[in-house]
This record gives structure tokens, sequence and C-alpha cells, in this order.
């Protein structure tokens, strides 16, 4: 089973560029019956996730995609009307170590608010289902920074923005996690595609910690960094 679960988050880590260790902590929490969201492997390789064919949202349905990332708070997945795409977050509940929740689709809603009041570019939030913990969010195309990094790419105007940021949310006492898996630039604008902000600490602002992974060299976050 190790070998098989490596075997399939190497898989779809080079497929969708979501870091592998992300794809194992859900297997395991999976395996642990931690998480009702399961997985399983046809060695076909027909399929490869089990993911609802739907979801919905106050009871409109969409179509599931794709799963585009698992965070603290929650399973992001790229889903549509047949029209649009959007990105459908379900709050989860698994445990993490290194981190102490409290009721997150309300942290969720009001990090949101916060970070729009401070102007800082974010996909809209659109719908919010209580009942079912899930939220609708614009769904802002194309490749994250982490991503380009891998192939290469780095723009100094990615830094010039993020920097931007900054200058709106250190004085408000704020951070925003600076991993490059949470920013997407799209036609020249730069999105911090999560909504999660934290009280500001020196430590674990974009000069003192965030800055190290925006390199083309740049060793993989691990859960405790």
């Amino acid at each position: 089973m190790p070998a098989v679960k490596e075997q399939a988050a190497e898989w779809f880590h080079s497929k969708w560029g979501v870091p592998k260790e992300a794809y194992l902590e859900c297997m395991n929490a999976y395996l642990e019956k931690e998480t009702e969201y399961g997985w399983y492997l046809c060695l076909d390789g027909e399929k490869k996730q089990d993911m609802p064919d739907t979801m919905t949202i106050n009871d409109v349905e969409f179509r599931v995609i794709k799963l585009l990332g698992k965070g603290k708070g929650g399973y992001s997945y790229l889903v549509t009307d047949e029209t649009t795409q959007y990105v459908l977050k379900q709050i989860h509940h698994e445990p993490c170590e290194y981190y102490t929740f409290g009721d997150k689709l309300n942290s969720e809603l009001r990090d949101y608010e916060t970070l729009h009041k401070l102007g800082i570019p974010m996909p809209r939030l659109l719908e919010v289902d209580t009942q079912q913990e899930r939220i609708l969010k614009e769904y802002i195309a194309g490749k994250t920074v982490a991503e380009l990094l891998k192939t290469g790419q780095m723009e100094s105007e990615w830094l010039v923005q993020v920097q931007k940021m900054c200058a709106r949310l250190y004085p408000a006492c704020l951070n925003i996690d600076y991993y490059p898996t949470n920013f997407v630039p799209c036609d020249g604008t730069l999105y911090y595609i999560d909504y999660e902000c934290n009280a500001y600490m020196v430590e674990w602002d974009f000069e003192h910690w965030g800055i190290q992974y925006w390199t083309m060299q740049a060793s993989e976050r691990t859960d405790k960094t």
C-alpha cells in the first residue's frame, strides 16, 4: 500500500502541480477515517480519484472537473455550471498538528471581508452554503506562481505586486499565506487565491518567511514551514 500511495501521489502531482505531500496527507486521512473524502486506484489508469461527480451550493448543482488542492481548512475543486468555471471549497475538519482552528467557515468569510476592504486582489466570493460548509469563488484561470517557478518562469513584477500587498497588510497588522501556491498571475494582476489572513508576526511576513519560496531553486514547503 505505501508504494501505491507514493505512485498515485506522484501522478497527481505531475498532472496538476499540487505538492505530492498534500495528496499523501489526503490519502492517509481517508485511510485513518479522519475524513469522508475517499481515494482509490484503478490499475488500468481509467480513474484514479474518488471524487463526487457533482456538488451543490444552496441546491444549485455544479459538475466537478478536478481537485485543485487541499489546504489546512478545506478541499478546493474546479467546478462548472456548464457555462462558467468556479472554485468550490469544501471546509474539512481534519486535525492539523501545527495550527489551531475555531469556526473555519466563519473565519474564511471574516478573512475575505478583511482582505477585500484592504484592496487585496482576490477571487470574488460568490455564494456561501452554511449548512454544507461550502463556498463558491470566482476562478482565476492560470498556473500558480509555484507551478511557473518549476518551469523556470519568474517575473520581477510578481514580487513588486506582493510588496504592494504587504504595504496594505502590515499597517493593518496582518499577514497572509505567502507561499507561491496561493498566487496566480492573470492579465497583469497577481491574485491571492486563498482568503486566509493572520495577525502580523515578523517571522511570518513576506521578507522573513515567504520570499524564500519565490525562487526557482526553492524547496517545497513542508507542514511545519
